[in-house]
């Protein structure tokens, strides 16, 4: 009997001490493959190239190993394909790149090394025309900067959404087509598909409305549409202020927004997000961070259009201004490589010009209340101020505003003006200034945080 005993107790002990080391191990990490991406990626390129090469009409994706063989001789070019294609498909294309290696287990880095990886595969095997910087640059970065907040926000929906269950993969899936595909696959437990986002603060918010051109006689004389209906959406990610929350990975904070036009399609597609740097505080009410960010912006307003890929220096933060009264404000500066031209000079797609170009951008935000917020933001490009500047000049500056009321829950009504300007002079021709106003009312719906103010102050709800 005692020798029962004392092998009862040492079995005890040896559950005990199992027992405590199985809480102070960490929970393992997710699969994580390079080859499964990358053969996603080959399949990709091969399906794409043969599918334009049978729609498209053209002779560009008539491949053969001749036309491999002379591509990894070189030289790469700059390419002026229409610009639809090179400054939005292109980056889209790329972020599939991108979230087909997050989706693996890949973190942003490894991803990002894929995608652009990715982006030379296709320029030298996809077409048989020479490899191209331009789409190099646009696929390989900005598909990343393009990639990562979609990856992001189909993990929010898929595992943190007020969403129906049912519809989250759907629209997971919709947001970022290889997180949905490899969740089919493999699972929702495996590799990349359980994504721990550390429960970010953020604004999420809906516009769905019209607007109206306010310069009626530009517009008739330029045969610009003076009525359009709009669908734009819109997050700040990561906003800072949360207990414990942190910024050790690129994108835990990023601003992202959409707006799609009955006019023109696809009118703003922009990415920003903070690639390296940290949260810091002023005082006991103001918190915030700064550092290094990386950003795509995609804008094709009737008169002009733009698109840069870009590094900058900034800084998010936010300010209680008053017990009820928060300030939300962001800006940043840098340089990236931009393409730019008018919509009005001349109907071809392929006339636009590329070089590295200045670009700033701030937003403010002041939300009174969770009742009312009023937003103003602005950005400016400058083409041919740093660089080959016997070319000309083409600076390009938007400045948006909007004033929501919340009714009730997540239903709120916006109403907007956003300015738009183009300053252009070249050696060949006269110089050119084109400006658009357009005022707007929007059916708004708030995401689950309303507008997104980030409580440190009373941190027990006191």
């Amino acid at each position: 009997m005692p020798q029962t005993r004392q092998l009862l107790a040492c079995a005890l002990a040896l559950a005990a001490a199992g027992a405590s080391r199985a809480q102070d191990t960490p929970d393992p990490e997710p699969d994580k493959s390079v080859a499964i991406p990358a053969l996603e990626i080959i399949g990709f390129d091969l399906l794409l190239s043969n599918f334009n090469r049978a729609t498209s009409g053209s002779h560009d994706y008539d491949v053969s190993w001749h036309s491999i063989e002379h591509n990894l001789r070189g030289p790469w070019v700059v390419d002026n394909d229409p610009f639809s294609t090179n400054q939005f498909a292109h980056p889209y294309q790329g972020s599939l790149y991108h979230a087909a290696g997050r989706s693996m287990g890949l973190n942003y880095w490894q991803a990002s090394a894929l995608t652009f990886a990715g982006s030379a595969w296709w320029e030298i095997t996809g077409e048989k025309t020479p490899p191209s910087k331009n789409d190099q640059v646009a696929s390989g970065i900005a598909g990343s900067f393009f990639g990562e907040p979609l990856f992001r926000m189909a993990h929010l929906v898929g595992d943190h959404s007020s969403v129906p269950a049912a519809w989250r993969p759907w629209l997971a899936a919709a947001i970022s087509p290889p997180v949905g595909m490899n969740r089919w696959a493999f699972g929702s437990d495996r590799f990349g598909a359980v994504f721990e986002d550390h429960d970010p603060a953020y604004y999420s918010r809906l516009h769905v409305g019209g607007s109206r051109v306010t310069n009626d006689n530009f517009a008739s004389s330029k045969g610009v549409k003076t009525n359009v209906a709009q669908v734009d959406y819109q997050m700040d990610y990561g906003l800072p202020g949360k207990p414990g929350y942190t910024y050790n990975r690129p994108f835990d904070y990023f601003n992202f927004e959409a707006a799609l036009s009955s006019s023109n399609g696809v009118e703003n597609l922009t990415s920003n997000g903070m690639l390296l740097g940290d949260h810091y505080a002023l005082g006991d009410n103001v918190r915030g961070i700064a550092g290094i960010y990386g950003g795509y912006e995609y804008l094709a307003p009737q008169i002009f259009r733009v698109s840069t890929t870009s590094v900058s220096l900034g800084t998010t933060l936010q300010w209680w201004a008053g017990e009820h009264l928060a300030i939300q404000a962001g800006a940043s500066g840098g340089v990236g490589y931009a393409a730019a031209s008018s919509t009005l000079r001349n109907v071809d797609s392929t006339e636009y010009h590329y070089g590295m170009a200045p670009r700033g951008n701030f937003n403010l935000r002041l939300i009174e209340d969770e009742r009312l917020s009023l937003d103003v933001a602005g950005r400016i490009v400058s083409l041919g101020r740093i660089a080959n500047r016997q070319a000309g000049r083409d600076d390009v500056s938007r400045i948006e505003s909007a004033l929501t009321w919340r009714i009730a829950g997540p239903h709120a009504i916006g109403v907007s003006y956003v300015w738009s300007h183009r300053s252009a002079a070249f050696p060949s021709s006269v110089p050119e200034r084109q400006t658009l106003g357009q005022v707007g009312i929007y059916y708004t719906l708030l995401g689950r945080q309303d507008f997104g103010a980030v409580e440190w102050r009373h941190p027990d709800g006191d």
